[in-house]
């Protein structure tokens, strides 16, 4: 084989393989198949490390007791707090969440404090779209779209699920929806038994319980990591992935795309993330960011009751769909009837604090300082 024929080949491969045309070509079979296998790989090992890890947590929940004690993390205003704070930590709402569910189910939380501290998860999950906003801002073309979408994201979160948490606890202290709890299937707790019990069981009986706590905590987040992975990449969306966003500007159609594709990502975080490159390349406009970002905040619910069922908890699933039915009420209801008002309001503050060095400074500052305040509180 000639030098030249060697060097076309590999830029044939390089250009096939390259992310801008892997929606264009087709991948050769024998490319294309161990991609996918790969990626099926990680999602059952991401699935796996879900289970394990809900059960060691749970295991271990009487071991964060005095942790918790310590820190003065007490009532419902504290374990809000403690939420918020932890979302901002992982950068995502949904292994918290899932730590809550855990805590709630090992009796070292009651329904009203987990149901706090699930809500403040919402509060705080959509840091990582400033984050990545900011990553942008300072290492790509200092466009400022970058910051200004994380902006948003975390105000709609914050003045949609503050409102929703009195809701929710009215809801759980009238026992409104105790007659809908849901038990799990016997084929699904013998499941998780099956795959979790080998390696839950000797761990409970060598560590102390604070250690199995931080090991499930470990699995958690490593799990959502690898699940991450395991799909397909949405930093730089496909050519298709844009059209469909350009097509859904429509503020329920929006809605509906947030929904959507939270549902396929299972990720409030990865999901609302993609908004900033979509913004930046103009598929996806200012005002129309706040339906998705509603609708997103809806859906990722979803992993959190499916922690409810693995855990084997009615009254666990009791507190998500709470949480689902508080947080779409107070959604749909500015969706409805105060769309207006409520994204010029909240566009208008986002620019502000977008725009301006200083009011950014004191927008981060304010972000941290609430949920240390509800800790003390």
């Amino acid at each position: 084989m000639s030098e030249s024929t060697h060097e076309e080949r590999l830029l044939l491969i390089k250009s096939t393989l390259s992310v801008d045309n892997i929606d264009n070509r087709r991948l050769p079979r024998h490319l294309f198949l161990p991609g996918v296998a790969l990626r099926a790989a990680a999602v059952i090992v991401s699935v796996w490390l879900f289970v394990l890890a809900l059960q060691l947590i749970k295991e271990g929940a009487d071991g964060l007791r005095p942790v918790l004690d310590a820190v003065s993390v007490d009532g419902v205003a504290g374990h809000f707090g403690f939420g918020w704070l932890g979302a901002y930590v992982v950068m995502s709402g949904s292994p918290v969440a899932a730590v809550a569910m855990s805590l709630f189910a090992g009796d070292a939380l009651s329904d009203l404090e987990a149901f706090a501290m699930i809500n403040g998860t919402r509060m705080g999950a959509s840091l990582i779209v400033l984050v990545v906003g900011f990553v942008s801002y300072v290492f790509g073309r200092r466009n400022p779209d970058g910051l200004y979408i994380g902006v948003v994201a975390l105000l709609t979160a914050i003045t949609l699920w503050g409102p929703a948490m009195p809701i929710g606890l009215l809801i759980l202290d009238k026992g409104w929806l105790d007659g809908v709890q849901v038990e799990s299937p016997g084929a699904l707790t013998s499941i998780v038994g099956t795959i979790s019990d080998p390696l839950v069981e000797p761990l409970v009986d060598a560590l102390p319980r604070l250690l199995l706590f931080v090991a499930g905590v470990g699995a958690l987040v490593l799990g959502f990591a690898l699940f991450d992975r395991s799909l397909p990449s949405l930093e730089r969306p496909s050519p298709r992935f844009e059209a469909l966003s350009q097509a859904l500007q429509q503020r329920y159609a929006m809605f509906g795309f947030g929904i959507l594709v939270t549902l396929l990502t299972l990720s409030v975080s990865l999901s609302v993330t993609i908004l900033v490159p979509l913004a930046l390349k103009g598929y996806v406009r200012r005002d129309r960011v706040v339906p998705y970002v509603m609708g997103a905040n809806i859906a990722t619910w979803v992993d959190t009751l499916l922690a409810a069922l693995l855990l084997d908890s009615p009254q666990g699933f009791e507190i998500v769909l709470t949480q689902m039915l508080a947080g779409s009420a107070v959604s749909l209801i500015v969706l409805v009837f105060l769309y207006g008002p409520y994204t010029r309001l909240i566009l208008g503050i986002a620019h502000r604090i977008s725009s301006s060095r200083r009011s950014l400074i004191v927008f981060l500052a304010a972000l941290i300082l609430a949920p240390l305040a509800f800790l003390a509180a």
